[in-house]
């Protein structure tokens, strides 16, 4: 054969279109109009061989910025977090790596079961009663539960904290538009956290759920059970998107009766890579199971009382009348949900804390050294993340940050024009007080401060 890796021999394509009644491919093909066939050949290059190919690759990708050649503080939304050396040895055996929807789900015990476990450690994590799975990422998880609380409250209204990731909130609005009648109310900060006073005005009775995010974009901790305390009487939903690394520290949103809490396992053992994929994640109370997007798997026994999963629920366009269905999300986030369910495994209860508790007492490090270095953050109270303003525009900051081998934090003018000069900066367990210390002092001297 002239190509190995090409399947087909010449006979076996003359017997195919012998089978079709066709004498040649062109003739396969003959009903494409000829003025839009290509005839030329593609402009591609000849063969290079293997060794000389794998080399000038290399040279090419060692010209790559990462996080392995540069010390990270970029944040926003994908952290850079240790991901035990199990994770990838095990998703990438050949029954996980290549598992695809359970389209009969029963016989599919193992990825039934994978699922499953990752839903009780949710649950563990968010102390609410049920979780999915399918969730493509926390982003979408937060839209799907305002479309949630819209559809079970039957009210109009979403009020939610200017505090949330603003890509949340522009999925949210593109979600909105489905129908006239949704309202998204967006609710200023007081610095960093969400003006409690103007959230509480911003409630009535037609409020169908509050949304906020914990910590929030800016990485401050919002006052869950305060906030709670304005919907007690108003019939709405309380929605909270929360980073799960953070509950191994903070108490849960279920703890403050949450009605909804979403997110991304983006910290748990899933790596930066340019930005996706994730893996988002989406509990509930009981009283909502029916109305969760996606899929639920449930334990049981079969009829000789061995342990075994189904597919509980699946509320999604492909298994009910599409005007039924919860939502149109019909992918499957197993992979990436496997590698957080092993790292979370892997760390344990004890090593999650652990974790957690590096990550804020690192940045509350750096948020220290920065003052010192006389430069103004973020007041609130941080996790892994908090706001520096600057004397000049970021993005000339991390360009020369570069120079050095750091990169910077997120620049974000990128959100809004009244956050000029200002950076957000992520400080995981990974960075070493070496690294923070440089990059305090490196920014200093950009910024020209003391």
């Amino acid at each position: 054969m002239s190509h190995r890796y090409i399947p087909l021999t010449e006979q076996d394509k003359k017997e195919m279109l012998d089978t079709i009644g066709a004498s040649s491919i062109s003739e396969l093909f003959g009903d494409v109009p000829k003025d839009i066939l290509l005839n030329r050949e593609l402009a591609i290059p000849d063969g290079e061989a293997e060794t000389t190919l794998t080399k000038r690759l290399s040279r090419i990708a060692s010209k790559n910025v990462t996080k392995e050649t540069h010390s990270s503080f970029l944040g926003a939304g994908v952290y850079d977090h240790y991901a035990p050396a199990v994770v990838d040895a095990m998703i990438s055996r050949s029954e996980f790596y290549t598992a695809y929807t359970p389209y009969q789900p029963e016989i599919s015990q193992g990825e039934l079961q994978a699922i499953f476990e990752f839903q009780t450690l949710i649950c563990e994590l968010t102390d609410m009663d049920i979780a999915n799975s399918s969730m493509y990422d926390g982003i979408t998880s937060i839209a799907e539960a305002c479309i949630l609380a819209f559809n079970q409250t039957r009210k109009n209204k979403i009020v939610v904290s200017k505090g949330l990731h603003y890509q949340a909130l522009q999925v949210l609005k593109t979600y909105v538009k489905t129908r006239e009648e949704f309202e998204v109310v967006e609710v200023d900060l007081d610095g960093t956290i969400t003006d409690l006073e103007k959230l509480e005005n911003a409630i009535d009775d037609d409020t169908a759920a509050v949304a906020v995010q914990y910590p929030n974009f800016y990485g401050s901790i919002e006052d869950l059970e305060k906030i709670h305390s304005f919907i007690e009487d108003k019939k709405a939903l309380f929605i909270v998107y929360a980073n799960p690394l953070a509950l191994g520290l903070l108490t849960p949103p279920g703890s403050f009766g949450a009605d909804i809490v979403v997110g991304d396992t983006q910290p748990f053992g899933i790596p930066a890579q340019f930005g996706g994929p994730h893996c988002g994640f989406f509990a509930t109370t009981k009283k909502l199971m029916r109305k969760i997007p996606g899929r639920l798997v449930g334990q049981t026994e079969d009829g000789d009382g061995n342990r075994g999963f189904v597919l509980t629920l699946q509320a999604r366009e492909q298994h009910i009348r599409r005007d039924k269905a919860t939502s149109n999300i019909c992918s499957n986030q197993a992979l990436n949900a496997l590698a957080s369910s092993i790292c979370m495994s892997a760390l344990g209860k004890q090593g999650i804390y652990d974790i957690s508790v590096q990550n804020f007492e690192n940045a509350n490090y750096a948020k220290a050294q920065f003052k010192e270095a006389g430069l103004e953050v973020s007041n609130g109270t941080s996790f892994n993340e908090f706001v520096v303003k600057f004397n000049k525009p970021v993005k000339d900051i991390n360009d020369a940050l570069l120079q050095q081998d750091i990169i910077g934090g997120f620049d974000l003018s990128e959100v809004s024009k009244d956050y000029e000069n200002q950076m957000l900066v992520a400080v995981t367990e990974l960075r070493t007080k070496d690294e923070i210390d440089t990059f305090v002092k490196i920014a200093g001297e950009l910024n020209g401060s003391k």
